[in-house]
């Protein structure tokens, strides 16, 4: 959290930082912000689904322009990277970073191959993702019994489009334990 709060507080184009936790981590979590020298930023207590809790982080970013979402099990996100992510979503309303497949990717059922995916059409889709926040807030609006693994898919139910910015390996998301054992080679 101590990384991802100070990249993202590093981003130039960031004006205040809304942490989504569970609410028995808003303590700790205020700790580590005053201790990084960081002002200003709020803990709201997140839902049961990835969208709600991106919904409850909505309600308190006040009358933004543009809304950043962001993982902490990204943790070594660059500033530079939030800022292109925010250009690109003041020029077309909805953006993501994300990196080329180097992996082919199979589309299989009952265990079984059924599809080959052509991968020079396939990105692997990162966070940060920026949106104008009255495009997000509408996109939160639809299908709300169905959860979605990013919030650019709400918006793709729009119809709308969403800008894909180059995205960046170390970028990573922390998931397995392999992970951990990876970043703590990132880090000085």
């Amino acid at each position: 959290m101590a990384h991802v709060l100070q990249r993202v507080a590093a981003a130039a184009e960031v004006g205040r930082i809304v942490v989504v936790c569970p609410e028995a981590r808003h303590q700790a979590v205020q700790a580590l912000a005053r201790d990084l020298g960081l002002s200003g930023v709020r803990c709201v207590a997140g839902g049961p689904r990835r969208r709600d809790s991106v919904a409850a982080g909505l309600r308190e970013v006040g009358d933004a322009e543009i809304v950043v979402v962001h993982d902490a099990a990204r943790p070594l996100v660059s500033p530079r990277l939030i800022e292109a992510v925010i250009a690109a979503a003041r020029l077309h309303g909805a953006a993501t970073a994300g990196v080329p497949c180097v992996d082919t990717v199979k589309r299989v059922e009952d265990g079984m191959v059924v599809e080959t995916l052509p991968r020079d059409s396939l990105i692997a889709v990162q966070t940060p993702q920026a949106f104008a926040l009255p495009l997000l807030r509408r996109a939160h609006t639809l299908r709300p019994e169905v959860d979605a693994s990013d919030d650019c898919l709400l918006v793709e139910w729009l119809g709308l489009p969403v800008a894909v910015v180059p995205g960046e390996v170390g970028n990573r998301k922390i998931t397995h334990p392999e992970d951990l054992e990876w970043l703590r080679g990132q880090l000085p």
